[in-house]
C-alpha cells in the first residue's frame, strides 16, 4: 500500500490522521516542522506528503512544498495541504497572487471520510 507522509506540528493531528490512514492500509510516516519532513521526503521517498503551512516559521509549509517543487526528483509527489490558517492571524501571509506547488487544499478541520477521499484521489 502507498506511503504517506504526514508534516504537521500538531501532535493530536498527526495522531488521528495516522489512525485515520492506517486503518485503511496506508503506510504512514511523520515529522513535526518542514526540515523533518524534508529529510523524511528524501529519504522514506512517499508516494504523498499531507503538509501544515504554519510549524516552526509562518509558512514553512510552503516552504517545503517549494523545495519540493525545486527538486526534479521530488516535484511529482503529491502535497495535500490541510491546514488551519484561513482562521488564524496569519490568513492575510499566504500568497494568492503566485504559484502554489500543491495538489489539494484543505481546511482544518476535516473528517476522516473528506480526508480519505481527497487521499485516495491523488494516488
Amino acid at each position: 500500500m502507498s506511503k504517506i507522509l504526514i508534516v504537521d506540528d500538531d501532535p493530536d493531528f498527526v495522531e488521528s490522521t495516522r489512525l485515520v490512514l492506517e486503518s485503511q492500509g496506508y503506510e504512514v510516516i511523520s515529522a513535526a516542522n518542514s526540515s523533518e519532513g524534508w529529510d523524511k521526503v528524501q529519504e522514506e521517498k512517499p508516494d504523498l506528503v499531507i503538509l501544515d503551512v504554519v510549524m516552526a516559521s509562518v509558512l514553512d509549509g510552503l516552504q517545503m512544498s517549494q523545495r519540493m517543487y525545486n527538486d526534479a526528483h521530488h516535484r511529482n509527489i503529491p502535497i495535500l495541504m490541510v491546514t488551519s490558517i484561513a482562521n488564524i492571524d496569519y490568513a492575510a501571509l499566504f500568497p494568492t497572487d503566485e504559484a502554489i506547488h500543491i495538489d489539494t487544499f484543505l481546511t482544518k478541520p476535516v473528517s476522516a471520510d473528506r480526508l480519505l477521499a481527497e487521499v485516495k484521489r491523488l494516488l
